[in-house]
């Protein structure tokens, strides 16, 4: 099984999309809510460069945005 962490916020709504998706093909991951916890944003852009959400990295490949072809790939899907 793939390790999967997801960064989100509250209100982002690509985020909700990707953690629906992840559940939907039964793939569990582990979210950090940059909302609830704004101490761990600099080590999301750390890890991806990026502000935005959702920073999903899949065992230790970095996806950027809701991007299902992406997810897939680095899931082996």
């Amino acid at each position: 099984m793939a390790q999967v962490k997801i960064y989100t916020t509250s209100t982002c709504v690509y985020c909700r999309g990707a953690k629906e998706y992840f559940e939907e093909k039964e793939v569990d991951y582990e979210e950090i809510n940059l909302s609830e916890h704004p101490d761990r944003i600099q080590e999301m852009i750390q890890i991806s460069g990026q502000m935005g959400v959702p920073v999903i990295l899949i065992d230790g490949k970095i996806v950027i945005g809701f991007n299902r072809g992406a997810i897939n790939e680095a899931l082996g899907m």
